[in-house]
């Protein structure tokens, strides 16, 4: 299971079988998996920046809104044109309608993600996070006062596409591709990076071009995530992709320990879920909450899903 195609593999079968099930599914049961679904697409693209290239971003939420009002932006605007009247609902035209919108909201978040990892080359720790969580603001104050986007008001009517194969398909791809890439010759270098970066230097690396990889890649992946966000919601505001939304990735990644893609996946699983456990104590849920993150990162700084393997004991 360790092996990026056995996990596709098990996703897309699991994928399929609930897909063919979605029409038993109750709204509210089917808004909490599109929900873990699309939250596991971006805890996994941001473990790719934090986990296994070692820069700590705090601008996730800023991708996922570039990618969310870009494909909003190619549905609204320009479904109508593509499709005419004629396109049957859920049809072939639609999801090819849908599937370009989301390429065009993933590929302007990476283009986005290539602004922010070019002049971000030469900071590190603490200095990176600042200047990502400034981005991540600057774009939302940008989309609250751009006005053919709807501006504080956000866009609306924004078409029902989303449903549980597209979610499953975009996070299998989403493990899949950053699996393969880390476990590859071109991917050791993210590790290196990680590690060291004067000694990833001295051995022929350029960490400027891993990091500014890392950030178009997880961009990518995360403006995926803000175009099925947006297309199941129907309604997309600024204020949805604020800071706090940024900190709830960035809590999942850590959570499920720092370059452990199952963890991860696992963690964006349980804290989806963790608050609509705690909606029968509903004026308490949000203190309950933080006492309980409190408490996993305290019992578990390395991560809740990270084990470490004891090391055999050296020969005399």
């Amino acid at each position: 299971m360790r092996h990026p195609f056995f996990s596709l593999l098990l996703a897309l079968v699991l994928g399929g079988i609930v897909s063919a099930l979605s029409d038993r599914i109750d709204p509210y049961n089917l808004d909490v998996l599109i929900g873990v679904g699309i939250n596991v697409v971006l805890a996994v693209s941001l473990n790719l920046i934090a986990g296994h290239t070692g820069q700590f971003s705090l601008g996730h939420a800023g991708f996922m809104a570039v990618g969310a009002y870009a494909a909003a932006a190619v549905t609204i605007f320009l479904g109508p044109r593509l499709l005419g009247d004629a396109a049957a609902p859920g049809g072939l035209a639609e999801n090819a309608l849908f599937g370009g919108a989301l390429l065009a909201g993933g590929l302007a978040a990476a283009a986005t993600g290539l602004l922010v990892g070019i002049p971000s080359l030469r900071l590190r720790g603490d200095y990176l996070a600042l200047v990502t969580l400034g981005f991540g603001e600057i774009i939302r104050v940008l989309l609250q006062n751009f006005e053919p986007l709807g501006g504080a008001l956000g866009l609306n009517g924004i078409p029902a596409y989303t449903t549980v194969a597209w979610v499953v398909t975009a996070g299998a791809a989403t493990i899949f591709t950053v699996g393969c890439l880390v476990r590859s010759s071109y991917g050791l270098g993210f590790l290196a990076v990680r590690d060291d970066e004067i000694a990833a230097s001295a051995a022929g690396l350029d960490p400027a071009r891993y990091k500014v990889v890392a950030f178009t890649v997880g961009a990518f992946f995360a403006g995926i995530a803000g175009g099925l966000f947006g297309h199941f919601k129907m309604t997309i505001t600024p204020s949805g992709f604020d800071f706090s939304r940024s900190i709830e990735i960035v809590v999942m990644v850590i959570l499920g320990g720092l370059g452990n893609t199952i963890g991860v996946v696992l963690a964006a699983v349980l804290l989806t879920l963790l608050p609509e456990f705690l909606r029968p104590v509903a004026e308490y849920r949000l203190v309950l909450y933080s006492l309980l993150l409190i408490g996993l990162m305290l019992a578990r700084p390395q991560g809740l899903f990270r084990f470490r393997t004891p090391r055999p004991a050296p020969r005399a």
